[in-house]
């Protein structure tokens, strides 16, 4: 499991997870940094064993019968599981080479990516490589979002979750600035330096869990914003989908291909164009046409068809 700064990241694999949980398998989670947690709980089904509980983690990859990792814990596991003779899973967050090399080390069964575009990105990388090493096999799981967990009554303000620059917490405090009567919210979030402007317009929201999100941002948000320098999918813009939010978002490859048709594009450089994409949405008229598409557009990522064929592909990777 990765560190708590990457929440994103870890939402996904959750999601992933308690599909495997719901048919009937024992899923573990093992952390890899130290938390406020000391002993072993559960979570949604899954077994969750903090780093200061001190457990076995070599023998419990001895007796299992599939390994998943991501992000910096694949070199290691990958190495465990290659000694003891067990399949790895390797689920790709970003289109970062570190990524790609690490499910290229030998020994993976499976690797995920989490859009189209990162699966093209992984293919061009690994025809570096010989076929020796390369995954046996690949999946794209999008990261799942259960809408009906997300859903809310939308609320009045334009949000940005995480504040750092690469997130766009500088477009944030610009667009407060020029909108002084619209209500902000600026969430902080687990990584990266955060822009939180201090202005009469901006209220500053404490990190958030995920599953908290509905009610303590969503029920609170007419607009979200996302003019990242880079996602490589957007988990939280198809989250505000769900309760037919309206997303403003600079068109990374990853943002364009995760909201379709329902996103409004925008150069994170052009403040001008965000300034009036955000007025006119916040007019009635434009508001029930976007929030229309975003609901539509949630119903199309629907992940059903996705997590049955990912527990499919594990148990047939599984020994």
């Amino acid at each position: 499991m990765p560190p708590e700064h990457n929440a994103g990241a870890e939402h996904m694999l959750v999601s992933m997870l308690r599909p495997l949980v719901e048919r009937g398998h024992d899923v573990s989670v093992w952390l890899s940094r130290y938390g406020k947690a000391h002993k072993e709980y559960e979570y949604r089904g899954i077994k969750v064993i903090p780093l200061e509980s001190r457990l076995d983690f070599p023998t419990a990859v001895r007796k299992a019968n599939v390994l998943v990792s991501h992000l910096e814990c694949v070199p290691p596991t990958a190495s465990l599981a290659r000694g003891y003779g067990v399949p790895l899973v390797v689920v790709c967050h970003n289109t970062h080479r570190a990524s790609f090399r690490d499910a290229a080390a030998g020994g993976t069964a499976l690797a995920v990516y989490n859009s189209q575009w990162m699966a093209r990105e992984a293919e061009l990388f690994l025809a570096e490589y010989p076929k020796s090493v390369r995954p046996a096999a690949e999946l794209i799981v999008r990261p799942p979002v259960f809408a009906d967990e997300y859903a809310t009554k939308p609320g009045k303000a334009i949000t940005l979750v995480n504040c750092n620059p690469e997130k766009g917490g500088k477009v944030l405090a610009a667009l407060a600035k020029r909108m002084p009567d619209q209500q902000f919210l600026a969430v902080r979030g687990a990584y990266g330096v955060q822009v939180l402007p201090d202005l009469p317009n901006v209220e500053i929201v404490e990190h958030v869990d995920g599953q908290d999100m509905r009610e303590q941002v969503y029920a609170r948000t007419k607009v979200l914003l996302m003019p990242s320098s880079y996602e490589s999918w957007g988990r939280v813009g198809v989250e505000a989908l769900a309760s037919g939010i309206p997303v403003v978002a600079h068109p990374t490859p990853g943002l364009t291909e995760s909201l379709g048709e329902a996103g409004v594009f925008v150069d994170r450089e052009d403040l001008d164009g965000y300034e009036a994409v955000l007025r006119k949405l916040l007019t009635a008229p434009e508001c029930q046409l976007a929030s229309k598409r975003a609901k539509a557009r949630s119903a199309e990522l629907n992940p059903a068809a996705e997590l049955a064929a990912w527990c499919t592909a594990i148990e047939g990777v599984a020994r």
